[in-house]
Order: structure tokens, then sequence, then C-alpha cells
């Protein structure tokens, strides 16, 4: 381990009972393994790896630590939000001096665990008007969904045909499509959300309420999780 002015000493791994996508607050002991005097600007965080160390998640929450001279110990309360999607993973924890490096980069090892990041559970709440009907696999896709860890899921608009009844250009990005849409810009409408999440309403769009997307939960959109306006 590293002898230099920045290094740290943990202790045993902290115990993890860690659900896809959520943040959790686990005790991580630890040691003022160097020669000076942490300050504000020394900080805990957490990376996840998969099971051959390679990174999958880098440079997680970052976490206050108490002043500690050399020689000091703490226990620190850390906020770690599990990956997505469940599985078997390794959370490693270490220390960063803000703007200068992490401390493995100085020499000293992480903290890391293998952890098993169990479904996200909860089912969702809509809000569905009386002016669609949903798609027969609807709600299992949103249940997935859940479980693989986002908090909040929208899906697409079909719209019925006719050479009169032409879809809304307001519904242009809701078309039924193939799958997940990384980046989705356009507003979420009717979509399921876990218990204890509240969304910014942005009114409606042809009728369905709209919401701008979290900021601060993982959320989806998925082309394949359908609502039908009614004809």
């Amino acid at each position: 381990m590293s002898k230099g002015p920045l290094a740290v000493r943990w202790g045993a791994p902290p115990v993890t009972a860690l659900h896809a996508g959520t943040v959790s607050t686990v005790q991580v002991e630890l040691e003022n393994a160097g020669t000076i005097v942490w300050g504000r600007s020394v900080l805990l965080a957490s990376h996840w790896l998969d099971v051959r160390d390679n990174p999958i998640h880098w440079d997680g929450i970052r976490n206050a630590v108490p002043p500690l001279r050399p020689g000091d110990r703490a226990t620190v309360e850390a906020r770690v939000r599990a990956p997505i999607p469940p599985g078997r993973y390794r959370l490693a924890f270490d220390m960063v001096a803000e703007h200068r490096a992490w401390f493995a980069e100085l020499g000293s090892p992480m903290l890391a665990q293998d952890v098993e990041v169990a479904p996200r559970p909860g089912d969702g709440r809509e809000a569905l008007p009386p002016s669609v009907e949903v798609a027969p696999d609807r709600a299992e896709r949103i249940r997935a969904a859940h479980a693989e860890g986002f908090g909040v899921v929208a899906g697409a608009v079909d719209w019925p045909g006719g050479p009169f009844n032409r879809r809304p250009r307001e519904l242009a990005p809701y078309a039924p499509g193939p799958g997940r849409v990384p980046g989705f810009a356009a507003p979420l409408l009717c979509p399921s959300v876990l218990a204890g999440i509240e969304l910014e309403p942005l009114g409606e769009v042809q009728g369905l309420p709209a919401f701008a997307a979290p900021q601060d939960e993982p959320w989806v959109y998925d082309g394949r999780i359908i609502l039908r306006v009614r004809r």
C-alpha cells in the first residue's frame, strides 16, 4: 500500500442489500493511512465492475468524509446507486482528492467485494385516460422494466389509422418502434411510476397526461410498450 501523502486503509467490506437502479446507504470503515490531514476535498466514492474487474460504471456518488488526521479512523455513511440490470457485480470503493487523483491511482487498493444486485421491487402507478386502451403485453413489459431497475417507464402511442384520421404531428415522437430509445427527448406520456417518485407535469399531448423525465431516477422509453387511442 502507498505510504505517500494520500493513502487509505479500509475496514471490513460493508454489508449490502442492493436493488437495481436504487440508492442505498452502506457503512464504510476507513482510516487515513497517509501523511497529511484530509480536508473537505477528500471524498469517498464507488465504482461498479464486472466479475473480471472491468469497469461498468465509473465514478459514483460522492460522499463527504470527516477531516481525518493521519491514523484517524471513521465510519462513513456512503450512498451508492446500484447498476441496471440486476445480477452479479463487484462494488469497489475508492477515495478521491477532488480535481487531483483517485487514491487507487496513487497506490492505495480499492475496497472491492462481490455483490448480488436484486431486482427492483414495487409496482408502478399510471394515470390512463378513458380514451386509450393498453396493448396485451404492456403490463408485462412495464413490470419487467421496473424490476430491471427503472423507476419510470414510458412507451409509445398507437393512433387509429384511416384516410381521414391521420396521426397528429404532436404524436410523431411516440410512434411504436422496435425497442428502447436512449436519450428520448420528448415528454413522457402516461408513464408508469414507482412509489416515492414524483414527476413534473407538463400538461397534455392530444389529451394524454405528459410529464418531464426525472433528473435523479433511472427511466426508460420503450417503443414496444404501447397505448392505443380509441377510435
